[in-house]
């Protein structure tokens, strides 16, 4: 009798445990392959803003310098916006932030063309579609996603949803610059304002509110005030700031001045949207690897390789004769560190002071991100009005990505193994 009790018992056991590991993976994957399709249009219609510069310029007659600052608030806004939607996050939902967000971007791309003084461009494209961009990214989606997922798989999970946007940038760069030839700068602009529109259904896959998570090292119930305060108390988390700043002022110059550096060397804008899109296919690879790695290897050490082989990259470049193929090269390289920086950015967030607040947490830190993105797309814009090229902004590049890799070298990070043992 009781040697039948233990049997049905134990079956018991296994059969549960195997519908929970079923059940993890059909919530795990849904969820990452969701928020990684959202990433994929907001991101790819983002990041795809530069090919618009020349044909604005033409349009409008307002200048370069104009719509670099109006691209340059963007930056900024992009940034200022996530951490604000992820406060609203837990009392409005993943839903209702992301669709509203989707609705902003998409009208503030529909409007674009018919803005014709630097005031309307700065509205349009600097706030509304950059804030309802900011609804659709990063802080949001992985905050989203960790505080669904188990902590073993929040780091490959961030890699994930990272690439997608990386996909995005693949697909929608190449495709704009087509649109552009073939109908006009203006119908290429309101198919990326439709194409924002297709987040919405993605949005209820994601789900509504998150379940409750308690804070790694922190009381059950610490407020997101207190939590904020305890953050900017620590050293670690100013040191992923100050590197994330030097990311986005890399980042923002590349993605809206590589066509100008690229017309400069006298080649067609086919070669800007194949570099742009190399670049984005590229770190799908470089964003999956490093998202793998911070599993295993400390994130610091993962964020001092990507920022150095940045400052490598740019360097080697600028020694290259500036050919079709040296672009497409510089572009598969830096591909591979171009967004890898946000997993372990992400993850080292996570595991400083949990998921809880990791929406707002980590927004703060691409907030940081996005005022060097306003400094790299805005004086880039200085720079070639001023010098007729981009040769000091490569320099400051290199600069600031050789001090962002020694910078997170003093951020405390015990190894995977030992956070293991002792959890």
């Amino acid at each position: 009798m009781y040697t039948c009790k233990f049997v049905v018992a134990a079956v018991h056991q296994v059969v549960y445990r195997h519908a929970m590991q079923n059940a993890d993976k059909l919530t795990y994957w849904p969820l990452v392959l969701c928020a990684s399709a959202i990433l994929m249009i907001t991101m790819g219609a983002r990041q795809s803003l530069g090919l618009f510069v020349s044909p604005l310029n033409t349009s409008t007659g307002l200048g370069i310098v104009t719509i670099s600052f109006a691209l340059a608030v963007g930056q900024f806004v992009w940034g200022a916006a996530q951490p604000i939607f992820g406060a609203l996050l837990d009392r409005a939902g993943t839903v209702r932030i992301i669709v509203t967000g989707a609705l902003m971007m998409a009208c503030g791309l529909a409007a674009t063309p018919f803005m014709s003084s630097g005031i309307g461009l700065v509205l349009m494209l600097g706030i509304l579609t950059a804030a309802g961009a900011g609804a659709g990214s990063f802080s949001i989606l992985i905050g989203s996603a960790a505080q669904r997922l188990p902590v073993e798989k929040r780091a490959f999970a961030s890699g994930f949803i990272n690439a997608g946007g990386s996909f995005g940038q693949f697909v929608f760069a190449p495709l704009s610059q087509a649109i552009i030839a073939a109908f006009g700068w203006v119908a290429a602009m309101w198919t990326l304002a439709v194409a924002c529109l297709a987040t919405i259904p993605l949005a209820f896959k994601l789900g509504n509110k998150p379940p409750a998570a308690p804070v790694a090292g922190a009381p059950a119930e610490i407020t997101l005030k207190a939590q904020i305060r305890v953050a900017f108390q620590d050293r670690s988390y100013w040191c992923l700031h100050a590197g994330f700043f030097t990311c986005g002022f890399h980042i923002a110059f590349l993605v809206t001045h590589l066509p100008g550096e690229v017309g400069l060397c006298g080649l067609p804008a086919s070669v800007s949207a194949a570099s742009l899109a190399i670049i984005g296919v590229a770190n799908i690879v470089g964003s999956l690897t490093v998202g793998w790695l911070a599993q295993m290897q400390r994130m610091k050490m993962l964020l001092f390789w990507v920022y150095g082989a940045r400052a490598v990259a740019v360097a080697c470049f600028l020694a290259a004769p500036k050919t079709a193929m040296t672009f497409y090269i510089f572009g598969a390289v830096l591909g591979v560190t171009w967004l890898a920086t946000v997993p372990p950015t992400a993850g080292l967030v996570g595991k400083l002071f949990g998921a809880r607040y990791l929406a707002t947490l980590f927004g703060l830190t691409l907030l940081s991100h996005q005022i060097g993105g306003f400094f790299g797309a805005w004086l880039g814009g200085v720079a070639v009005d001023s010098t007729g090229n981009y040769q000091w902004m490569w320099y400051a590049d290199i600069a600031l990505a050789s001090l962002a890799a020694l910078v997170n070298l003093p951020i405390r990070e015990a190894y995977p193994k030992a956070v293991a043992t002792s959890a």
